[in-house]
């Protein structure tokens, strides 16, 4: 694995490197013009069209980082105006850009980037060529180098001969072996150091986090009043059908008890199975409201259950060493709730994984199933039907600040992946 990592470090440090002098350079160049021309009216046409892709330029980087690296940085931009045609239009959107303090660090971001962002990155690649070059020098290759421009030097060792060559060899192999071990560290350094441009800053943070929680606040008591009009409907259409019927029946059987008293005992037999099924129905509300397992055992054991009542095989393994709090818990079960009664009715899944645990302060739970994939989340305004239980279970875990990522390549599988922050006692 090391191995694997080391490799890899390497070969995405170079990527990033020349993608990195590459783009960065030429977008660095040609909004530094642009701004220019805004004073000419050009640029109000040009710049935002540049900034937008230096902005798709930061957010590969940002992506980049947290799949690479696990360095995760959030974006800071402002919301963009709606928009509108004409020059007015036009003026509104540049003026909306330039006055987001982001897109200047951006434009600071790209200059570091294409200088000392991509010398720490290339440190990663550099390491495993040297691994390379010094065998290939030491086969002969050192020869017509040195009868041609006199001592060639391989990083810190000079090659006069064939013992400074086989020593380059060494040095080269040495180098190629360090690799392999700091190449993941060498790259998060790399991404370290666009960090602090990339982030939003403290005050953009918490406006990030005031919009974050106003929006969260707006969908915990959609989701409230949603919950409290199915409690409403289940009762209404059924226990509590169920009751008046079984009350109707009660006076048939009292008029009936002493004239006809064979039918009074056919009816009494009906009313007790009606008070069984409505007993059944409401075992079932609560149990839809707060499962007694839930309350009783925690999450962990009601996870196990859930994954045994499923009509798909699930595979449960689940390490949860205490409780988190009771709010946090439910949410965490309706939502792998949802998401693997989808996975057996909707995805063709034939047998499904759950994985739960607790790390980093962080509760994790990934469902996978072996189903057909193509999930698209968020899903398109025109393709709304399309993962639109998942955008639901979004804004249930959004009250408690919690992510809901989805992998769904087509032909599966599908990993559907809940994270919430918590703390277990």
């Amino acid at each position: 694995m090391k191995v694997r990592n080391g490799l890899l470090a390497g070969a995405r440090g170079l990527w990033l490197t020349l993608y990195g002098i590459l783009v960065s350079t030429l977008l660095f160049t040609l909004t530094l013009v642009s701004l220019c021309l805004t004073l000419l009216g050009i640029g109000l046409f040009t710049t935002p069209v540049l900034l937008s892709a230096v902005r798709a330029h930061a957010n590969r980087h940002r992506a980049q980082a947290m799949a690479w690296s696990g360095v995760r940085i959030p974006a800071p931009y402002q919301r963009l105006p709606a928009r509108r045609g004409g020059i007015a239009g036009q003026v509104e959107l540049c003026t909306t850009l330039l006055k987001d303090p982001a897109t200047w660090r951006d434009i600071q971001w790209l200059l570091v980037n294409l200088s000392v962002g991509a010398v720490v990155a290339l440190l990663p690649a550099t390491l495993l060529i040297y691994a390379v070059w010094g065998p290939v020098l030491a086969l002969g290759v050192w020869k017509p180098i040195v009868a041609a421009d006199g001592t060639q030097w391989f990083a810190f060792v000079p090659i006069t001969g064939q013992f400074t060559a086989n020593l380059a060899a060494a040095t080269g192999i040495g180098f190629g072996v360090l690799g392999l071990f700091v190449n993941p560290t060498l790259l998060r350094w790399h991404f370290a150091l666009s960090e602090p441009l990339l982030r939003p800053t403290r005050a953009r943070e918490l406006a990030l986090r005031v919009d974050h929680l106003t929006e969260t606040r707006h969908d915990a008591v959609d989701s409230s009043a949603a919950e409290l009009r199915r409690i409403e409907r289940d009762l209404h259409d059924g226990a509590q059908a169920r009751l008046v019927a079984m009350g109707m029946s009660l006076g048939t059987i009292e008029a009936l008890i002493e004239t006809d008293p064979a039918q009074a005992k056919r009816l009494l037999a009906a009313a007790r199975a009606d008070s069984a099924e409505a007993l059944t129905e409401l075992r079932d509300l609560v149990r839809g409201i707060h499962p007694p397992v839930l309350a009783e055992r925690g999450l962990g054991d009601a996870l196990r259950a859930l994954a045994l009542r499923m009509p798909v095989p699930v595979e449960a393994d689940v390490e949860l060493p205490g409780r988190a709090e009771e709010p946090v818990e439910s949410a965490a079960y309706f939502a792998v709730s949802e998401v693997l009664t989808n996975a057996a009715k909707h995805s063709g899944a034939r047998r499904m994984w759950l994985d739960a645990r607790h790390t980093e302060g962080r509760l994790r739970i990934s469902v996978i199933d072996d189903g057909r994939g193509g999930i698209v989340f968020p899903a398109p305004r025109s393709a709304a039907g399309t993962g639109s239980g998942l955008a639901g279970i979004e804004r249930r875990l959004g009250a408690f600040d919690g992510v809901l990522t989805v992998s769904s390549p087509a032909g599966g599988p599908t990993m559907v992946t809940i994270t919430l922050p918590c703390a277990l006692r």
